[in-house]
Order: C-alpha cells, then structure tokens, then sequence
C-alpha cells in the first residue's frame, strides 16, 4: 500500500512539473481575433463600435448578463470613451476606454478586466474596404491581445486540456462580428 502511494505521488510529481516546465515554453503575449465582411461603409461599422453606448445593440458580452451594471464617462465616443462593467460571473468586471480612433478604419481599446482574473489587454477594430468585386463592403476585424504572465500559460495549459482559450474568445468575437454584421446591413 505504501509503495502504490509513493508511485502515485512520483507520477504526481512528473505530471506537475512536466505542466510547470511546458507552461515555461509558451509565448509571453497572446492575440485571438476573428474577421468577418459586412456590407457596409468603413465609418458606418466605424460610428458602431466607436460609441460604446451602442455595443449593446451588437455585442455579445452584453447579452451574458442583461442585468449588469453599465457605467459610461468621458466623451460619448471616441478617444477618452469610458465603459465600465460589474456583472455575473458570465462577465465578471472591468473597464475599456477608447485610447486611439482613427476614421474610418481602426480603433484600439484599453481593457482592463478586473474579476474574475485580473487582466491588461488591448482590444483592436480595423476595417477595411473590401477589394474587388462587392466594393461596398468592408472586412471588420476584431482582436485582443496582451500580456502572458506565467501563472496565465500555467492556467492556459491546465485549461487548455478542457477548453481552447483561443475558441472560447473567438466564438465570442464571431458572435459580436455577426451581431454587428446585422446592425451595420440594416439601413
């Protein structure tokens, strides 16, 4: 009994420090993003997500947690655009302040999450005219990225062997780039 106890410690052992010394090897930032055409203007889809006010209407986050508490400041839109959050566990809290909107074609965001995990990244929009055929419309891309602390690649790999981070946040993106996609096509 003390030797089956001793192997399943070892085996223990080799299981964690193999996760340890794997988590070392992964990169030390990450980018998810999804991209999607919509058949819209670039300022059009541009006035969409440049005032946060109006991400209710094509955000899927929003949707997580009809209930949680909103809170804007700064300018209605643009650089220095605030949003705050402070919702259910399906959202958690945060802030995100437009730091760089630049007509018609990209816009960069500051998010800070703050529950459940604390976090720093940049949210980035670009939207390009179309080329070819179809010219009116334009290739939306949504993207996030940041910084990978070690005890986020550690908690990346665990995870990973139940859920992919990457489509976990990307499904979310493909939803909202739908979801604005309909917004944007309706006029």
């Amino acid at each position: 009994m003390l030797k089956t106890f001793a192997y399943i410690a070892a085996a223990l052992v080799v299981v964690v420090a193999g996760i340890l010394i794997y988590a070392a090897t992964r990169p030390d930032t990450f980018r998810v993003q999804r991209s999607a055409g919509i058949k819209a203007p670039p300022d059009k889809i541009f006035a969409l997500i440049n005032d946060l006010r109006d991400w209710g209407a094509w955000s899927p986050y929003e949707k997580k947690d009809p209930a949680m508490k909103r809170t804007f400041s700064g300018p209605p839109s643009g650089k220095g655009a605030v949003y705050e959050w402070d919702g259910d566990k399906n959202v958690g809290k945060g802030r995100m302040e437009i730091t760089e909107a630049t007509p018609p074609g990209k816009i960069l965001i500051k998010l800070d999450f703050i529950k459940p995990f604390e976090g720093h990244n940049t949210a980035e929009f670009t939207m390009e005219p179309a080329k070819g055929p179809g010219g009116d419309s334009t290739v939306v891309t949504w993207a996030m990225y940041g910084p990978c602390p070690y005890v986020a690649k550690v908690m990346g790999v665990v995870m990973g062997l139940f859920m992919n981070m990457d489509d976990m946040i990307g499904n979310d993106f493909a939803a909202g780039l739908a979801s604005l996609k309909a917004v944007a096509e309706k006029s």
